[in-house]
């Protein structure tokens, strides 16, 4: 099985802190998500994984270096998730593809999804679930009719996981800036079919602003979601602190907390705050719902 993860986008939302990190690789539990969500895939089977990357481009390109059967896609334009996709045509099997955004985390069943498109007679088949905040695709039954009619109340929220038969790709202009949402809606033009899975059971988060990361993070810490079993650290008390982590006296850690390799000076009081690599807490300073990051 063959898949995807698609990272390259820039993560305005969460400017200023995309200035250094892309945001596939923002840690969870002090760990890069894309690293994780690699893990997860082989996991599942998928013994093929394309990564696309563009913005910060270097970081990816080292992060999953000597990964066994990963590829890495550098993009030097923004060429989108359809265009993306496109330029990876050279590099896929002659197999079904599965497609996953590098910013989510979510439980949604990879091999299951990935079946579902192979027993069915779709050309696409896209994850939704209803998810009012991102309630834009228009589904009758289990087929997507449209995506844009918001108005319908039929609207479910797409996941940002699919997967299409890669021979639909080849329609994409080349190296061009191309969603995969407009290959799409010529898809429905076409006649063909593109089939709709709920999966509304599964968690699924958005990492898409400060407000998610930390939110994420909290619900992870208090065991308020299910945890991935590719952590390779978790906490029984609410509070992760990096074993290479630097802790002075007096410190106060409250309702949760996440630290990586970092140094908190004497008396530094933590609440519902996320401390990166490298970062340097000041003695006697209080945090709270803060994404503490290392200086410039």
């Amino acid at each position: 099985m063959q898949a995807m993860i698609l990272a390259a986008g820039f993560g305005t939302r969460l400017l200023p802190y995309t200035k250094h990190i892309p945001k596939p690789l923002f840690p969870l539990l002090n760990e890069p998500l894309l690293l994780l969500t690699i893990r997860r895939l082989k996991k599942a089977g998928f013994d093929h994984i394309l990564v696309n990357c563009h913005y910060l481009k270097e970081q990816i390109v080292a992060a999953v270096s000597g990964i066994s059967g990963v590829i890495v896609q550098e993009e030097e334009i923004v060429l989108g998730t359809g265009g993306g996709l496109r330029l990876a045509l050279s590099n896929l099997r002659d197999e079904p593809l599965l497609i996953s955004n590098g910013d989510i985390y979510h439980t949604v069943d990879f091999k299951d999804l990935y079946l579902r498109h192979q027993t069915g007679s779709s050309a696409v088949t896209m994850a939704m679930h209803d998810y009012h905040r991102f309630n834009k695709v228009t589904v009758q039954e289990d087929m997507v009719t449209g995506f844009d009619n918001q108005s319908d109340g039929n609207c479910l929220a797409f996941t940002g996981l699919h997967v299409l038969d890669t021979d639909i790709l080849e329609k994409i202009p080349p190296e061009e800036n191309y969603s995969i949402i407009d290959r799409y809606r010529d898809l429905l033009r076409e006649g063909k079919t593109i089939q709709a899975v709920r999966v509304d059971g599964c968690s699924w988060t958005d990492m898409g602003t400060v407000e998610d990361y930390l939110a994420l993070h909290g619900s992870l810490l208090r065991k308020k979601n299910p945890l991935w079993s590719e952590f390779s650290h978790v906490s029984e008390t609410g509070f992760l602190v990096h074993t290479e982590a630097t802790v002075g006296a007096g410190g106060k850690m409250q309702e949760w907390a996440c630290v990586g390799r970092a140094q908190l000076e004497e008396n530094v009081s933590l609440k519902r705050c996320i401390v990166w690599d490298g970062t340097r807490v000041a003695k006697g300073t209080s945090h709270c719902d803060s994404l503490l990051v290392p200086e410039e």
